[in-house]
């Protein structure tokens, strides 16, 4: 029977934290980067992928040494591990990416003490295997990452009018896609229905707040759709409980 259950552990490790115990729409954690990093999809991939790396990496190895890091010094160990490859990242980054760097400033350092590294470090990495500490990681990672990368492209879109590729990862040729503004090669503005507010940090809690909105009207109505297939159900068994005892009462009455 454990053999079993196996798979489908692993698969849940892997899955919950995409969407059903999503780390920033479901949990709520980490929007301090969410609400100031989002202002391009481009930026908030590149946030979502250095994070994915770090809480996946923090997770193989406190799970790793879970049996060997003393309980009372828990916490400081998971922070100087997860230090310990936040360190990485940044000087990976510095080196290869320096705009993506630039960008996030002192929210890649931050991600040493982010609620949600620390979170799975705590909650799960150190009372699971490697393998459901690599698929949580990882799961999490690209939850976190959607989430950044929803935000990021509706407030890109709303404050700038475009989609732009190549500004931060320079390995790409540059290019604006115009959505709500359009500039053409004379450089004259055709039309623009872009709205600055949101590539502020106020468009950031405008637009999040907006998503949270959509995703829990989505929730209730299929809590809602849920309860009245529930209930149909229920009625239809009272219908067929009530017919049911008719015949057997015909067939009583006749026999007399």
């Amino acid at each position: 029977m454990t053999e079993l259950k196996k798979p489908n552990q692993h698969k849940q490790s892997f899955l919950a934290g995409i969407w059903k115990e999503n780390p920033l729409f479901v949990t709520i954690l980490g929007t301090c980067p969410a609400l100031a990093v989002t202002t391009s999809l481009e930026a908030s991939f590149g946030m979502g992928i250095l994070f994915l790396f770090v809480v996946t990496c923090s997770n193989i190895l406190i799970s790793a040494l879970r049996k060997l890091i003393p309980e009372e010094v828990e916490t400081p160990c998971y922070i100087v591990i997860i230090a310990a490859f936040v360190t990485i990242v940044k000087m990976l980054t510095n080196a290869y990416l320096p705009a993506l760097y630039t960008s996030l400033g002192v929210f890649l350092s931050l991600l040493v003490v982010n609620c949600i590294v620390l979170g799975r470090a705590e909650a799960f990495a150190n009372k699971n295997t490697v393998l459901d500490s690599l698929l949580d990681g990882i799961g999490n990672g690209i939850g976190y990452t959607l989430a950044l990368c929803i935000i990021g492209l509706v407030r890109e879109i709303l404050g700038t009018g475009m989609i732009t590729f190549g500004k931060i990862f320079t390995f790409l040729p540059v290019y604006s896609l115009p959505i709500l503004k359009y500039v053409n090669a004379s450089g004259v503005t055709v039309f623009d229905y872009s709205m600055s507010l949101f590539a502020n940090p106020a468009g950031g809690f405008i637009v999040f707040g907006i998503v949270m909105a959509i995703i829990q009207a989505n929730s209730v109505h299929k809590r809602n759709v849920a309860q009245v297939q529930a209930r149909k159900m229920l009625l239809a068994k009272a219908n067929a409980a009530k017919a049911a005892p008719a015949p057997a009462k015909a067939a009583t009455k006749e026999a007399n």
